[in-house]
């Protein structure tokens, strides 16, 4: 009797853990350290990525964003280059969110990142460019705004410090009110108040594909997000 007592205490504790787990048990083959982070339990975290396909988003789907091995790929060549920056877009729209997810640079020297805040806009002739806010790795860190003041915050050396240069980098974004909160591999790299908070939006969020003349390729994976968030980085390392 003990021991059907104490299977049955093991199942359940098992059973929280799994609660406490954003969808670890959907998640792609390989590393997943997105699915692995804690989230507070007032907080509801989805998957924007299946691991397998883009449901829930839009944009160039084959031509420049395509699905490999549980990643997110953005890829151009040299002859079909974006004249413009393009974007992956969720056909969802958020405001304030906690996103965490990893990304890679891993071919050509342009930066890339996750526009926030704004909207789908159309430049010349590319439909599924973004005005708003960027928040920009793993070359180039900081922050942008698309077709408005263009940089609006530069990393200040503690980006560049933490960045896994050439490898994963593991990345949390905090965006609550007019305040954008960056960490990187386990530090906090970023703290910044947008002073012009007019600016700011409920928007879908944009993985870039920078407009570039050589061939490039980034990758993105993980891409666990929670709504109304606490305000407090959970990634950092003490």
């Amino acid at each position: 009797m003990r021991r059907i007592l104490s299977a049955l205490a093991l199942t359940g504790l098992l059973a929280l853990g799994a609660l406490n787990c954003p969808a670890a048990d959907d998640s792609p083959s390989g590393s997943d350290w997105s699915a692995s982070v804690k989230f507070p339990e007032s907080e509801k975290p989805i998957r924007l990525f299946n691991g397998k396909d883009l449901e829930g988003w839009e944009g160039h789907k084959d031509k420049y964003f395509t699905v490999k091995d549980g990643v997110i790929v953005a890829r151009n060549e040299k002859d079909n280059a974006p004249p413009v920056s393009t974007y992956l877009l969720t056909t969802k729209p958020y405001r304030n969110f906690r996103l965490v997810f990893e990304g890679k640079l891993v071919e050509s020297g342009m930066h890339s990142g996750i526009a926030i805040w704004g909207k789908k806009f159309e430049k010349d002739g590319e439909p599924n460019s973004y005005q708003g806010h960027l928040v920009m790795f793993p070359t180039h860190w900081g922050f942008y705004d698309l077709y408005r003041r263009n940089s609006i915050y530069q990393d200040d050396g503690r980006a560049k410090k933490a960045d896994n240069e050439g490898g994963w980098n593991k990345m949390e974004i905090l965006a609550i009110g007019d305040r954008i909160r960056l960490a990187v591999n386990g530090k906090e790299v970023a703290d910044w108040r947008d002073p012009k908070p007019e600016l700011i939006g409920e928007g879908p969020l944009g993985l870039q594909l920078h407009s570039n003349n050589v061939p490039q390729e980034v990758h993105f994976r993980g891409l666990i997000l929670s709504e109304n968030p606490e305000d407090k980085l959970v990634t950092v390392q003490e």
